[in-house]
């Protein structure tokens, strides 16, 4: 369960914290206690923004197996439209090191491949400190990330050398507010969502 300071962004019920990147309606199906991505349904993200947080997502696999490599239960967690973690079947099944479950997109392969079995319920737990510029446009602190996949850290507080565009190397050079929402992709291949919950930890850079 989300713990007593946390923000609640999916309980199983509604999708009221979401919106459709597209400007529609959401397309995605909720049911029995978890959301899921419906093909051609679009991106959805929080309506609400954050800084430097806790999160805690939960997530499944299709459990009939469909495709292989990048094609194979396709999503990912989109830190304020910037930052990818990403969200793949990587159970037997060989791909690019950094594009497999977990791995910092396009820039760093998790410390160990961690997944469970399709079908089965699987987390991630983020924490994330945002970069921060200062007036004058000069970047003070980069990214930092922590990742625990199925309970284990596969990145320990790992910098990341900016953005995470497919098929280029990503930089710092657009400063961004030190908040953002949180994003979930929608590639064409179903994958289940539940139990969604964040916690704010507060601005690192004030004494």
């Amino acid at each position: 369960p989300a713990p007593s300071d946390a923000v609640v962004l999916f309980d199983g019920k509604d999708l009221s914290k979401w919106r459709s990147v597209r400007g529609t309606n959401i397309s995605w199906k909720v049911e029995n206690g978890y959301m899921e991505s419906m093909p051609r349904s679009g991106d959805i993200r929080t309506i609400d923004e954050f800084g430097d947080f806790q999160l805690h997502v939960e997530f499944a696999e299709p459990a009939k197996v469909e495709g292989k490599g990048q094609g194979r239960g396709n999503n990912g967690l989109y830190i304020y439209g910037r930052y990818e973690i990403q969200i793949l079947d990587s159970y037997d099944n060989p791909t690019y090191a950094d594009g497999q479950a977990a791995g910092i997109y396009g820039q760093k392969p998790p410390l160990v491949n961690a997944s469970k079995p399709p079908g089965e319920w699987q987390t991630y737990d983020v924490i994330w400190e945002t970069p921060r510029w200062d007036d004058a446009g000069k970047l003070v602190k980069k990214a930092y990330v922590t990742v625990l996949h199925n309970g284990i850290i596969v990145h320990n507080r790992q910098e990341l050398y900016g953005t995470t565009p497919y098929r280029a190397l990503g930089d710092y050079s657009k400063p961004h507010p030190a908040h953002g929402q949180i994003q979930f992709y929608e590639h064409g291949n179903p994958v289940r969502f539940r139990n969604i919950w964040i916690r704010p930890l507060g601005e690192y850079d004030k004494p």
